[in-house]
């Protein structure tokens, strides 16, 4: 036997192996071709890489899987070397991603068809942005040209907004759990923004590939605060832009649909006071002319009523004059007072003399 030689039992030996690995590789990315892939119990994902060269099996759980994967795509995982119980060696994934444009477009393909058939994009459950808000939430990296010009066109078009910032990764394994948890913070406070903005400018589909993630989208989908998504160039469309509630085509045009130009708003008052001011004195005009006609009616009316009653006065003199006492006595008549039975003295009253007699006889006539 020879010397210094470490005599190891195989547990002992797969720890040290285990340890030695750990100690070397902690984290390692391996790019290769799935193969083999299967789910078991609905829990745990098993699948091979490979190349020309060699193949090696990994495992992961189902929660770390965060884009579908299929055989025969591309990925890059995210994973630490351990060599099994078994004596097999293997790769525990934490993270895995699709690398290359035809897989990220198959795996764009795959998560899009499963988060369709759940309603998640439908037109019907999108909400309207608020029409001038004023407390706005942004998640973004602060250090992107693409939130540089957002803020610029923002501040160019309105200002005096509340503005919170949320800065975040926006491309890397790390990207969606930041902005998740961005998301999350902004939904839970207690006084909400009126909208949440996610941006980012434009790169690769690898570099977008953060925006595909399954876990942010339906994250974005659950937001109680209606959002506004734009990332990369008019032609890039994410996940994270199908689900949000108005997709902007670029940071940029998010600014243009959040609030309006004010200088254009000016200039559509003035335009609109302008073309209301010559309706508006025609108007008063006419009205005028209306109620001059109907004052004129009102005082006729008044007119005709007044000349009416001033006749029938005059009418009504007329009889009470003809029914004047004096006028009568004038005519040769009498006012007889008393009582008309035999022996009982009356006074007869003529025109212009009182006469007192005594009623001797009463007969009808």
């Amino acid at each position: 036997m020879e010397k210094n030689v470490p005599q190891l039992t195989v547990s002992d030996f797969i720890a040290l192996t285990n340890q030695t690995l750990e100690y070397a590789y902690p984290s390692i990315e391996v790019e290769g071709e799935v193969a083999s892939f299967k789910i078991n119990q609905g829990k745990y994902v098993f699948f091979d890489i490979k190349d020309a060269g060699g193949s090696i099996n990994c495992f992961m759980t189902v929660w770390q899987l965060r884009v579908p994967i299929e055989d025969g795509m591309k990925v890059v995982v995210t994973a630490t070397p351990k060599l099994t119980q078994w004596g097999k060696f293997s790769l525990t994934v934490r993270a895995v991603r699709p690398s290359g444009e035809g897989s990220l477009k198959k795996s764009f393909e795959l998560l899009q068809a499963k988060l369709e058939k759940e309603g998640l994009f439908a037109e019907d459950r999108k909400r309207p942005l608020p029409g001038l808000p004023q407390h706005v939430a942004i998640i973004s990296s602060v250090q992107a040209a693409g939130y540089a010009d957002f803020i610029k066109i923002l501040e160019d078009r309105w200002g005096g907004l509340q503005v919170d910032v949320a800065s975040v990764q926006v491309q890397g394994a790390s990207a969606p759990d930041q902005m998740i948890q961005a998301l999350r913070y902004f939904n839970s406070q207690e006084v909400l923004p009126e909208v949440i903005v996610v941006i980012r400018g434009g790169g690769s589909a690898d570099d977008l590939s953060a925006f595909n993630d399954e876990l942010l989208v339906r994250e974005i989908a659950a937001s109680r605060i209606p959002t506004l998504v734009g990332v990369g160039h008019e032609v890039d469309v994410s996940l994270a832009d199908m689900v949000a509630d108005v997709r902007a085509a670029t940071p940029s045009n998010a600014a243009q649909i959040l609030v309006p130009d004010r200088h254009e708003v000016i200039r559509a008052v003035r335009r609109q006071v302008q073309s209301l001011l010559p309706r508006t004195e025609q108007a008063i005009d006419g009205r005028i002319g209306v109620v001059r006609t109907q004052i004129r009616d009102v005082i006729e009316r008044i007119e005709r009523r007044h000349d009416k009653a001033h006749e029938q006065v005059l009418g009504l003199r007329r009889v009470l004059a003809e029914l004047d006492p004096h006028k009568v006595l004038a005519r040769g008549y009498a006012l007889v007072r008393g009582k008309i039975v035999p022996g009982e003295t009356i006074e007869i009253e003529k025109s212009d003399i009182v006469i007192t007699a005594e009623v001797q006889h009463v007969s009808k006539k």
